[in-house]
């Protein structure tokens, strides 16, 4: 018996219909446009059906014809797609110097993409209030018609009070409800989250931990983040600081002494540009900055090396503690860092880390590097959009509306 004529005889031909709506609409999502014939296929469903379907669809204002697609044979093929229209979002990725912002519709295609500089002091979520009008300006909106902005920041904004935290590196920004500030001047929205969190999102979708359930992702730049995904899900703590490395105090066991207190300093002084830098001169390395230094390192023979391995165990002192409790099947390295050393670094990384902890768990760069936290808050605000219009299940992974996450989270 066919699944339409099951759901007719129990009663459920509204269920029916509106399962096989979503399967049509995912299927397009995921595809782009597509024929009839091509939905049919996609979602199993008989023409008749196929053809009722994109009718209701396209009164529903879901879906809308495009080009007509000519074949060898026979006339050619009407396209059918989501209407973008529908709803648009807004990804940002915030930092210390400034403001990236991308804007699209429903069905992913970017329609603006802005960067603007931000000051430093109070004046500065302002700005950023003013640089979001004029980004959706650009497509002829206003911020409150904007379905989600998602933002990726340095720090993490605790569930219960909204408050910015872990961030001194960004003055302005603190001391107050972020979520909800931003959502009063925008009318819109709003999610403030972890910038390395949101590049962990990524990661699991088209990175190196698509097939991975636990994993840390360690960000190495000018500011060190950490992000802990277990069973798939990103863990955020109470206070929404779990990943909070920078912090950890560590003994330096890099061989060469740089006049750092080697009982223990902040792990995100010693992976710090400065300290990096500082490193490297010790090594007879002149550099202008941690990457800069990295990238020269490779090529720069016995001196080269020995200035890696003692960064690799700077790297690795801090990623030990994690790894011990978490026995993750994958450490990644990301930014700039990551990326100046490539493989190499990991590896080193990863050698220094079996001397130190039990699991032999791999070191690995990450493969989302380049605006990764813009895209991350992007497909974040996309699957939560979708998920309030078509009734899709949100693909990002733990993070629901701003309101809803904070009011569970506070309980």
């Amino acid at each position: 018996m066919a699944p339409d004529e099951r759901a007719a005889r129990d009663g459920s031909p509204r269920l029916l219909r509106e399962i096989n709506d979503r399967a049509a609409i995912e299927a397009m999502l995921r595809r782009g446009a597509l024929t009839r014939a091509e939905l049919e296929a996609a979602i199993g469903l008989s023409k008749p059906a196929t053809v009722a379907l994109l009718a209701r669809l396209e009164k529903a204002g879901m879906v809308r014809r495009g080009e007509l697609r000519g074949g060898n044979r026979g006339p050619a093929a009407q396209m059918w797609s989501v209407n973008g229209a529908l709803a648009h979002v807004a990804g940002v990725s915030l930092t210390p110097d400034d403001v990236d912002i991308v804007i699209a519709d429903i069905t992913g295609e970017i329609r603006v993409e802005q960067r603007s500089a931000l000051p430093s002091g109070n004046d500065a979520p302002q700005v950023f209030i003013d640089a979001m009008a004029r980004a959706a300006e650009r497509v002829d909106l206003r911020p409150e018609q904007l379905a989600k902005i998602v933002i990726g920041s340095p720090g993490a904004v605790n569930p219960a009070t909204g408050h910015l935290g872990f961030a001194p590196h960004l003055p302005g920004w603190e001391g107050f409800d972020l979520p909800g500030r931003l959502r009063a001047e925008l009318g819109a929205d709003v999610i403030v989250d972890n910038d390395v969190n949101l590049v962990a999102l990524v990661e699991m979708t088209t990175g190196r931990a698509r097939q991975v359930r636990d994993f840390v992702l360690i960000w190495l730049s000018d500011g060190l983040g950490c992000a802990v995904v277990i069973d798939r899900v990103l863990h955020r703590g109470v206070t929404g600081g779990a990943g909070e490395i920078d912090w950890m105090h560590v003994p330096d066991r890099a061989r060469l002494d740089t006049g750092v207190d080697r009982t223990g300093a902040r792990l995100g002084s010693l992976l710090s540009d400065r300290s990096i830098n500082e490193l490297a001169h010790a090594h007879g390395l002149k550099t202008r900055n941690g990457a800069a230094a990295v990238q020269a390192a490779r090529t720069a023979g016995t001196a080269g090396q020995e200035f890696l391995a003692d960064l690799a165990r700077r790297i690795a002192t801090g990623v030990a503690g994690v790894v011990s409790v978490l026995d993750p099947e994958v450490v990644l390295l990301t930014a700039e860092l990551a990326q100046a050393g490539g493989q190499p670094l990991a590896d080193l990384v990863a050698a220094e880390l079996h001397r130190l902890v039990v699991p032999r768990t791999p070191v690995e760069p990450a493969q989302c590097t380049e605006l990764a936290v813009r895209a991350g808050a992007l497909q974040v605000a996309l699957g939560l959009a979708r998920e309030r219009v078509f009734g899709l299940p949100a693909t990002a992974v733990g993070i629901r509306s701003g309101s809803e996450n904070q009011q569970e989270e506070a309980r």
